[in-house]
């Protein structure tokens, strides 16, 4: 029996006995039963063993071919044949279970697919722009790029359309509507550049958002005819980059102490009363010579506004900087105190006249234009 303070003892005569009824190595610790590791496993086997040499003993004589273990050929190793010489399959050292894990090579067919890969992958670097410089990229031994190719088809599509583009840019905005194939070429045209420039501000659909006009109502600042759309394109909205833009200032009536906080609250309530929503009468009554003393000169004197320098109506409940357009009292008292300064860029130096018509015929014809 193996002295129990021996941390490694080797095999008793016992775990012989057993490795030699399991056909393993009781000297090999992976598979000796003096292995603690293995002691559960190898147990386990050996029971289940004598279970099946107990069945084989009882099989009907009827049953040809099965033969107890201790009489059939001890079971033979895995090899493999490399050329003429049988070289044994080294074990990794790794064991679940008593399931022991062999160093196999991988298939030939997935290494060679494998080095096709990085054989492909070389010669695609190789061929085409791929690898990053400090200024471009390497262009590749065939000299093709898809940036020539995506050139090549903007260029055919730029001589196809060159006809009906120089006939847009030249027509009256006002003939555009009578005309169907310049309408329609106009309308899809349009749709591309607002998508590309317009959406952002003005919504996918054109419904504008808080600060940013809707293109689909009846309410314009500076007018909603084909040509005023068209300036409006062209010149942009307060745009620092373009002398000709269309511009007007809100006063900043409390940041420039204009206006002190209780004349504020009493044109705010008057303002509300424009428009025909609750308000504070006592408030609003006091207000009305406040918006006659500051506001009539661009809003009118019953609140209409002026389109001619952007001034909004009043009385329609129209609000451009109120969330979904409703009436907003912390909102209008903002912008009185505060004065908003929204910009729209000027497009006439980045889009051509064509496209600009095309764009401003598009918005003209979403059914607020007039």
């Amino acid at each position: 029996m193996a002295d129990p303070k021996d941390e490694t003892p080797g095999p008793t005569p016992h775990d012989r006995q057993v490795a030699e009824n399991l056909g393993v190595s009781a000297d090999d610790p992976h598979t000796s039963p003096a292995n603690p590791e293995n002691r559960i496993s190898l147990e386990r086997q050996a029971a289940d063993a004598e279970n099946a040499e107990q069945i084989l003993r009882n099989v009907p004589d009827h049953i040809v071919g099965v033969k107890p273990r201790s009489e059939r050929e001890p079971r033979r190793k895995v090899t493999r044949r490399v050329g003429k010489k049988i070289v044994e399959v080294q074990s990794t050292g790794h064991s679940w279970d008593g399931i022991e894990e062999y160093d196999n090579p991988l298939p030939r067919w997935w290494l060679w697919t494998f080095y096709v890969t990085i054989v492909w992958a070389l010669v695609y670097a190789l061929a085409f722009p791929a690898v990053p410089l400090l200024k471009g990229t390497t262009q590749g031994f065939l000299g093709y790029t898809p940036r020539d190719q995506v050139e090549a088809e903007i260029r055919r599509f730029d001589e196809a359309n060159a006809p009906v583009e120089t006939r847009l840019a030249s027509v009256e905005l006002t003939d555009i509507q009578g005309d169907p194939e310049l309408l329609n070429y106009a309308n899809n045209a349009g749709a591309a550049v607002f998508r590309t420039y317009c959406a952002q501000c003005h919504g996918s659909g054109a419904g504008g958002n808080p600060g940013y006009p809707n293109l689909l109502d009846n309410d314009w600042l500076w007018g909603g005819s084909i040509e005023d759309i068209h300036l409006t394109v062209m010149h942009g909205i307060r745009s620092p980059d373009d002398d000709d833009t269309r511009y007007s200032e809100m006063p900043r009536f409390g940041i420039d102490g204009l206006l002190d906080d209780r004349e504020i609250d009493q044109v705010t309530q008057y303002v509300l009363s424009l428009a025909g929503l609750p308000h504070k009468q006592s408030l609003a009554r006091d207000g009305a010579e406040v918006f006659e003393d500051q506001c009539v000169a661009c809003h009118a004197e019953d609140g209409t506004g002026d389109r001619m320098q952007g001034a909004p109506d009043l009385t329609d409940a129209v609000w451009l900087y109120n969330v979904d357009g409703q009436a907003d009292e912390a909102t209008i008292r903002r912008i009185i105190h505060d004065g908003p300064f929204g910009v729209m860029p000027a497009w006439s130096g980045r889009l051509s006249e064509s496209h600009i018509r095309a764009v401003s015929a598009y918005v003209h014809g979403l059914g607020g234009g007039e």
